[in-house]
């Protein structure tokens, strides 16, 4: 495919800021990082950081930023490039051109166990040893892959995905368009129990689990239904792999949740918060519109909007930079300190 051409099928093309493909216009066979690419390959530059892979680059075309020093330096090595506001956003439209993920044909595998009450919708498929319970309903063209199991009375939405291996409990309502990767467990018993004299009482878990159109979930990710209530994931929340999600929790739209990040139950997020690797938060905790925790952040107490948090226990993100830097200095801060004592044991 030439360059060209591709640029001509991108959506961004409809932003007036964009420059046109110069005068080489090279056959693209495919797509690859700026440090691996090779000739017949597109690449991207996100900003003036990376300007030292354009001057090393083995890309054929690049989609660069609106940086004009950049510019000059792709056509200077004769590389056809386009410039954009977004240059990661039009990368991953180009991708989509060249792959489309693994999609099977409708149908309905022999091995599959499916009981008489479900429905299923019009051009579904239905993966070997997958297993569908009672009063399952399962809407128009979705995907259900190998050794999936759904438990009664649960509802998927059309156009969803179940990839292999994933369990889909009781009680869960799951959106159009979601995707739910290889392993993840959606609307299992939360973690109940009421300490008595003579033991743990099992709380039974006879809420609803709730996931809204679009909703993505990686691998081995739990989302746990409530003992009352639901816990709900809001539309288009993207979710990473290994991710616990306790029970009652209620997570906004548009949320971006990355792996290994886990939430007591009762917890509520609002939209558009983004939560790094290895955030924990805990019991009811209340994450306003627009936060963003950084790695590893230990959130205990509620968070504003809009606002960045970092550290354990999580602390507004500009005073952990200036805790760090002190933190930096504490071996050479004590020596001070014990000099100063001992000046003062002398008068």
């Amino acid at each position: 495919m030439k360059f060209s051409e591709i640029i001509s099928k991108l959506d961004a093309t409809t932003d007036n800021s964009l420059t046109t493909p110069q005068s080489c216009d090279p056959a693209i066979i495919g797509l690859a990082a700026l440090d691996e690419a090779q000739p017949g390959n597109l690449s991207y530059v996100e900003g003036a950081k990376f300007a030292s892979f354009v001057k090393t680059t083995n890309a054929s075309a690049l989609i660069l930023p609106l940086d004009k020093t950049l510019q000059s330096q792709a056509q200077e090595r004769g590389i056809a490039w386009i410039a954009t506001p977004d240059p990661k956003l039009m990368f991953a439209q180009a991708i989509a051109l060249f792959y489309q993920p693994y999609r099977p044909s409708p149908e309905i595998h022999p091995t599959a166990v499916i009981h008489p009450t479900a429905k299923l919708g019009n051009d579904v498929y239905i993966g070997p040893h997958a297993v569908i319970q009672q009063n399952v309903e399962i809407g128009n063209h979705a995907i259900i892959h190998p050794n999936v199991v759904i438990y009664p009375d649960a509802k998927i939405g059309d156009r969803t995905t179940l990839h292999a291996n994933c369990t889909i409990h009781e009680r869960t309502l799951i959106g159009a368009d979601c995707v739910i990767h290889s392993g993840s467990v959606i609307g299992a018993e939360g973690f109940g129990f009421v300490p008595t004299r003579t033991g743990w009482l099992k709380m039974e878990q006879s809420g609803y689990t709730v996931l809204e159109d679009g909703v993505e979930v990686g691998c081995n990710s739990a989302i746990d239904r409530p003992a009352v209530g639901e816990t709900r994931v809001g539309r288009r929340t993207v979710i990473d792999n290994m991710v616990q999600i306790g029970h009652g929790c209620q997570i906004g739209a548009g949320c971006a949740i990355a792996g290994q990040a886990g939430m007591a139950g009762g917890v509520k997020i609002g939209n558009r918060v983004i939560l790094a690797g290895q955030t924990g938060i805990a019991n009811q905790v209340k994450i306003g519109d627009g936060a963003i925790a950084s790695a590893k952040a230990g959130i205990h107490s509620d968070v504003a909007p809009g606002e960045i948090v970092s550290g354990v226990p999580a602390i507004p993100h500009k005073l952990y930079l200036k805790v760090s830097a002190i933190y930096n200095r504490l071996p050479e801060m004590y020596l001070s300190f014990k000099q100063l004592q001992r000046q003062l044991g002398k008068k």
